[in-house]
Formats: C-alpha cells, sequence, structure tokens
C-alpha cells in the first residue's frame, strides 16, 4: 500500500452486478490504458469523487443515487441491451452523460474513457489525523499541518476539530477570544455551506486558517454527521487544505471524515504499549481507506525505533518526530507557533507531501 495521493485523473470506476457488463469495461479499460477498479454496489463517497470516469449499470446507477452520491460529470450507464426508460432514468438520477450498449458501443466507451476529463476549478484536499491513543500528539499535528500549509500555499486553509473531548482547536492555536462561530452555534441547511460564508464566520489565526472548534464545558458540542461533511466538502470545493482533527471513537461523524479524506494520518509514541493501542484503530480505518500512514512521536524512551512501530501497525512510515523541547510550555503561552526547522514543522511537511498538496501550493 502506498500512502501517497495520486492524482485521480486516469481511473476508472465500474459499479455493475452484471459480468458481461463487467467483461466488456475491462476490454474498453485496456484498450484505453485505463486502471480500473470494480464494485458490486454503491460506493463510497471517496471513490466517487476520485474517480475520472464511472461506469454504471442502470441498478447499480438508482443505487448510487438513493445513497446520496450526488450528480457529477464524466459519468456513464452502461446496459446489455437497447436502452429503454429505466436506464435512461437512471442516467438522470446520476447525471449521466450517455447511455451505452455492450459490447456493441465498446469502440464508442474506449473513446469516453480515452479522454482526459477536465480537473475540479479550486480542487482541494482532505487529510484526517488521529491519535493511536490518547495524548499522542494528533490534535497539535493537525494544526501544525494547517499552519504550514496556508504557509506553502500563501492563502488560509480550514482546520475543523471533530473531537468534543480534546479542549478545543481554538484553544491550542491561541484564537480562543476571537469572535467567530464554534460548532454549537453552526447551523446548516440542506446538506450545503458556502465556503466564503464559512470562513468569514470563523475565527482565524494569523496566517489565515479557519478554525471550527467544539469548544469547552457544556458548549464542546460534537458536529453531526451531516454538518461535518458539508463543511469539509465546503472547504475541499473551494480549493482548501482541510484538515480534520478526529477522536479515537468510531462515531458516524467520524466515519463521514474518513469517506472523504484523501490521507488519514495515525500519530502513535514511540511506545510499546501506545503501538500496542494503536493497533485496533490501524485495523478499523484500513479496511476502508487505501491511504493510510503512521507518523511516530519521540522520545523513544525503550530505544523503539519508528519503523519498528510502522511495520508493527503494517502502515508506510511519513515521519519520525523527534522531541520538541519547549513545546508544552509554548502551547501554555498563546498557542501553536511554528519555528521553520522544529521537528513538528517538519512532521507537517511530510504530511502534506504526502498528502500531495505541498507540490501543488508551491506550484499556485
Amino acid at each position: 500500500m502506498d500512502a501517497t495521493h495520486t492524482a485521480p485523473d486516469r481511473h476508472v470506476v465500474a459499479v455493475t452486478k452484471d459480468i458481461d457488463l463487467a467483461v466488456s469495461i475491462r476490454r474498453a479499460s485496456a484498450a484505453a490504458d485505463r486502471p480500473l477498479s470494480e464494485h458490486p454496489g454503491a460506493t463510497s463517497r471517496r471513490v466517487w469523487d476520485a474517480a475520472a470516469h464511472l461506469l454504471l449499470d442502470a441498478d447499480c446507477a438508482l443505487e448510487c443515487a438513493a445513497a446520496g452520491l450526488p450528480r457529477r460529470a464524466t459519468v456513464q450507464v452502461v446496459c446489455a441491451g437497447a436502452p429503454g426508460l429505466s436506464e435512461w432514468r437512471a442516467a438522470a438520477a446520476v447525471g449521466a452523460e450517455t447511455v451505452l450498449t455492450l459490447p456493441d458501443d465498446e469502440a464508442a466507451l474506449v473513446a469516453v474513457l480515452a479522454r482526459v476529463p477536465d480537473r475540479p476549478a479550486g480542487g482541494g484536499s482532505v487529510v484526517a489525523v488521529v491519535g493511536g491513543r490518547g495524548g499522542a500528539g494528533a490534535s497539535t499535528l493537525a494544526a501544525a499541518t494547517a499552519l504550514t500549509a496556508a504557509a506553502r500555499r500563501g492563502r488560509g486553509g480550514l482546520l475543523v476539530d471533530c473531537d468534543p473531548r480534546g479542549g478545543g482547536l481554538d484553544l491550542l492555536l491561541g484564537v480562543e477570544r476571537t469572535p467567530g462561530l464554534r460548532w454549537p452555534a453552526v447551523v446548516i441547511e440542506g446538506g450545503a455551506v458556502s465556503a466564503v460564508a464559512l470562513h468569514d464566520a470563523l475565527p482565524r489565526t494569523d496566517g489565515g486558517v479557519a478554525v471550527l472548534s467544539c469548544g469547552r464545558g457544556a458548549g464542546a458540542t460534537a458536529p453531526a454527521a451531516a454538518a461535518l461533511r458539508a463543511v469539509v466538502e465546503a472547504g475541499r470545493g473551494a480549493g482548501d487544505v482541510v484538515v480534520c482533527d478526529l477522536p479515537r471513537q468510531s462515531a458516524s461523524a467520524t466515519e463521514s471524515v474518513l469517506d472523504l479524506a484523501d490521507l488519514v494520518v495515525v500519530v502513535v509514541p514511540a511506545q510499546l504499549r501506545a503501538a500496542a493501542a494503536a493497533e485496533t484503530l490501524v485495523a478499523a480505518v484500513r479496511g476502508g481507506h487505501p491511504n493510510v500512514g503512521v507518523v511516530v512521536r519521540g522520545p523513544a524512551p525503550g530505544g523503539l525505533r519508528a519503523a519498528d512501530i510502522a511495520d508493527l501497525l503494517g502502515l508506510p512510515l511519513l515521519a519520525a518526530m523527534r522531541p520538541e523541547p519547549g513545546l508544552a510550555g509554548a502551547l501554555e503561552r498563546g498557542g501553536l507557533r511554528l519555528r521553520r526547522r522544529s521537528p513538528l514543522a517538519g512532521a507537517a511537511a511530510t504530511v502534506l507531501d504526502a498528502l500531495g498538496a505541498g507540490a501543488a501550493g508551491r506550484a499556485s
């Protein structure tokens, strides 16, 4: 498994239960020199959004529409005979460009798949950060990643607090007194939110990172899954690097972020018990996500190497982060400020490189 996020400009996703259609799709994908992944039913939102081309039979198209997957470009419905009313209705439900009869229209399908679709304007990225155990430092790395992305790209990003028991990311960044909305006050109607309105409503760091925090005490409300998805999608659609700080406890909101994330980062202290505690979480995350990596945080009191922990967890090692003297004290005195050569800044930069956002940011 490669934790590097690859650009989704070639991948074909076929969603069909029909064996004959699947065989025809395989031939067309091979002729167009396109990698193909096959699914027998409605896919995850992450797979749906990332595919360069989607090929669906009519029944699966209706399943995908019923699952809430949105209409999008570069979708084709395929069928085994002449298309009828049911096929065209299915095509309308998912916004399909055409309905193709296979194998008769294989040559036309090859031509469709050979086209490189335009990238969505302003397409952003989503990274989810979670601690392998409590106190692993995931929130600090999430905040550092958002700050580093904003500095690289010369524009603000979005840091989303998904852990109501974490004390609030606004406090970690020193913007707890800055006016703006926190999760308890965020009301989203219709499952969508304007990215511009969201940025304007949230407190920001000096570097322009908008922070949506869970707050503290009785106001530390966990975000609802639908609202969290709407916020993350708005940020991604606006071209932001969206960094989500996830709780270790599984919940529907957590699952919605994992479904959208381009990269999941697990933070683990360089200790045997911490690695053992992370195994269960990693097993759950890897079951539904192809891009998962680990950041190992020192010190290592028993001499355990970062590579050993990565091997134990079966994950690629994104970064081995040395201890950072004075970091804890600095967080108590005004919030996180990154030093250029600090181990934390280096780990955040490595995460962005794995995400694929770093290079894009430097080119902008």
